[in-house]
């Protein structure tokens, strides 16, 4: 039961910036969702406003374009017209109606613009977008600025609380911070104090025409790339933008073209809020931490522990935007956890995509997938308390629909707990959790520990199927012997050699391989062995914050072979924002990845196979089948017989990987149609 006790004291503390005081220290951070660009501002109002009414005490929109050459696509939105304005003005509202506070960020993509027009400090290509960016002259240069501090006038008149000036993750005025990037000879470049006079000039003309509204300015604490910023000159630079006018400085963390994780779900919680800690002391105005901070206890110990005065989280308010008010209410176990997987958020924004969550597929879709109450209730039996099966209940009971949820396993959770097994895959122990806290708080009839049969369906009114799927034979010579295992074997704890060949490289074989090769605590549970393994120190040690001895991963605990039929580069086809980071995790524990493979049979003394036409045999002890999956829907035709009505979801509908993505947002919205 709720407690008369403060929750999270800290984190709901008022806080004072400028001219605003907030109800809480806790910030929803931005995140471009693309909303914007579907030019529906009711829709755009909604999702704020929703966000609001859970309780946030401040909200950053998505990066809003200055100008067309500084959007970071073609047909970027930002406040360019009197329309424009007007648009902006109806998501402004709607969130004061709600008791919000919103700024607007202004970012410029410089060279990362994936528009011919790009510009930057110098003619320094990006290697993570298309065009080699013009240099900017003097009247360039002045037009930028001049456009910011234009765009900030506008977010002004639109009702916005204030604005965010988008200093970090590599962006426009970052590029001029580093000689990464800034080959300039002028008073643009050169010594530091040239290189910063950019920024600087930018929060002046920001604040001069904003007057007394909050200035947040998002400062690079570490850029993890060669030539980067010094610690020393981050304190230069905090220092000098505290005195042009900012009001709050946020905490921004790495570019988007370094080679190392940074809010991936194998990265440990909170990794780099020490690094807030250090500048703290150093400034006299308020700073914000961010980056894989998910929940209240984490962001309430860094505040308390002085690390930070606020809190940044942009992903935990897509996964639930009632946080705030579940935390400060004692029901801070019924917060949806945002588990930092990327696949329905950042890997969606950099394919073109609407964003959304995997544990939410509400997110940005509140106005179109509406949660109402059922007319009539109905009695409905959901098979299957896999994510599918669970979404699909939870939802229909919500909607006040009499739910019986039976699963043949001794718990609910389904596949959930494989990839829960996996190193830097521990955030899916939370959303277990929380599926479990769920269901034991509905109003529905749990019946684990039962094999369902038809006549046990006799008297619903629809039957929900949602029995997942079954691991697909390979179609090997020989893949019946006995050291020949499935993936869920494996990852259920069965015993494997020392020499491991895994067929299959989807998503599936990639967390086979991190399994094997892992051994002791896992990088994501210990900063110092993560921030070892991938190469990182404090910016005071080095530039960057890149060690100079490069990446320290563990030894690996086996030798690993992953294999592919298709002969072209494993792992391709993986997560758009994740891929790079397992491939890169899997070589530095030496897996051999290798694809057009052909295999022949499963011998005792390893695995033969055909690479280009030459046949070879691996010395394994071990071979783990990962080729693929097949829908499990045997009830399907009994039910039938019956008569009922029966839906297929999840894997038992689609057997593509193990998609808890697809998955949540099948049931969810099968059960709001239902």
């Amino acid at each position: 039961m709720p407690s008369d006790l403060p929750h999270y004291p800290h984190l709901m503390q008022p806080i004072t910036l400028g001219a605003v005081t907030l109800r809480n220290r806790v910030m929803m951070g931005s995140m471009h969702t693309g909303l914007e660009e579907t030019g529906d501002w009711n829709r755009v109002a909604e999702f704020y406003a929703t966000r609001a009414r859970g309780g946030v005490g401040l909200m950053v929109t998505g990066g809003m374009a200055p100008n067309r050459e500084g959007g970071v696509f073609p047909g970027a939105a930002g406040l360019f017209t009197a329309q424009d304005i007007a648009h902006h003005r109806i998501v402004t509202t709607r969130v004061h109606e709600a008791g919000g506070r919103i700024a607007m960020q202004i970012l410029h993509a410089g060279r990362y613009a994936y528009g011919p027009d790009c510009v930057s400090a110098s003619a320094v290509k990006s290697p993570i977008s298309p065009f080699p960016p013009k240099e900017l002259d003097e009247d360039g240069i002045e037009k930028q600025i001049a456009d910011i501090a234009t765009s900030a006038a506008r977010a002004i008149e639109a009702g916005y609380d204030g604005v965010e000036v988008m200093g970090s993750e590599g962006y426009f005025l970052n590029q001029f911070l580093v000689t990464h990037v800034n080959r300039r000879t002028d008073r643009w470049g050169g010594s530091y104090e040239n290189r910063m006079r950019l920024p600087l000039e930018v929060v002046r003309r920001v604040r001069a025409a904003i007057g007394d509204a909050i200035l947040i300015y998002r400062i690079s604490l570490i850029d993890l790339i060669q030539d980067g910023s010094s610690w020393d000159e981050v304190v230069t630079l905090a220092r000098a933008v505290e005195r042009a006018g900012a009001s709050v400085l946020n905490t921004g963390i790495g570019w988007h073209e370094a080679r190392v994780p940074t809010i991936a779900t194998s990265v440990p919680r909170a990794a780099f809020a020490h690094l807030t800690g250090q500048l703290r002391p150093e400034v006299g105005i308020p700073v914000i931490t961010s980056n894989r901070i998910n929940t209240p206890e984490v962001a309430e110990g860094l505040i308390a522990s002085g690390m930070a005065d606020m809190v940044s989280m942009a992903r935990p308010f897509l996964a639930d935007p009632d946080f705030v008010a579940k935390a400060a209410t004692g029901r801070a176990a019924e917060i949806a956890p945002c588990i930092a997987c990327n696949q329905a958020c950042l890997d969606h924004t950099f394919s073109g995509k609407l964003t959304s969550c995997l544990v939410n597929p509400r997110a940005c879709h509140e106005t179109e997938l509406v949660i109402a109450p059922a007319a009539p209730p109905r009695r409905i039996a959901v098979v299957g308390a896999g994510p599918a099966g669970l979404s699909a209940a939870l939802t229909a009971t919500g909607r006040g629909h009499d739910v019986t949820l039976f699963d043949r396993a001794d718990q609910v959770g389904g596949q959930l707990h494989l990839a829960a097994q996996v190193p830097g895959k521990e955030e899916f122990l939370g959303l277990i959790d929380w599926f479990k806290t769920m269901v034991s708080r509905a109003p529905l009839t749990l019946r684990l520990n039962h094999e369902v049969t038809p006549d046990d369906l006799a008297g619903f009114d629809a039957v929900v199927l949602a029995t997942g799927i079954t691991p697909r034979a390979a179609g090997i010579k020989g893949e019946d012997a006995p050291q020949v295992l499935s993936y869920r074997e494996v990852l259920r704890g069965a015993p494997v050699g020392p020499r491991v060949a895994v067929i299959g490289a989807g998503g599936i074989g990639f967390d086979v391989a991190e399994y094997l090769t892992h051994h002791g605590t896992s990088p994501a549970l210990d900063p110092v062995l993560w921030r070892r393994e991938w190469g990182v120190t404090d910016p005071d040690q080095a530039r960057g914050g890149i060690a100079p001895e490069g990446p320290r991963p563990e030894a690996p605990a086996r030798a690993v072979w992953l294999l592919q039929r298709k002969p072209e580069k494993p792992g391709r086809k993986l997560g758009k924002t994740t891929g790079w980071i397992h491939r890169a995790t899997l070589q530095m524990k030496r897996v051999k990845m290798i694809g057009g493979v052909s295999y022949d049979e499963v011998l005792p003394e390893g695995l033969a196979i055909t690479v280009n036409g030459a046949a070879q045999i691996l010395p394994v002890d071990t071979v783990v089948i990962c080729a693929g999956q097949l829908p499990e829907r045997s009830l399907a035709e009994g039910i039938a017989a019956l008569g009922l009505q029966c839906h297929i979801i999840g894997g038992a509908d689609v057997a593509a990987e193990l998609d808890a993505k697809r998955a949540i947002d099948q049931g969810t919205r099968l059960a709001a149609s239902l």
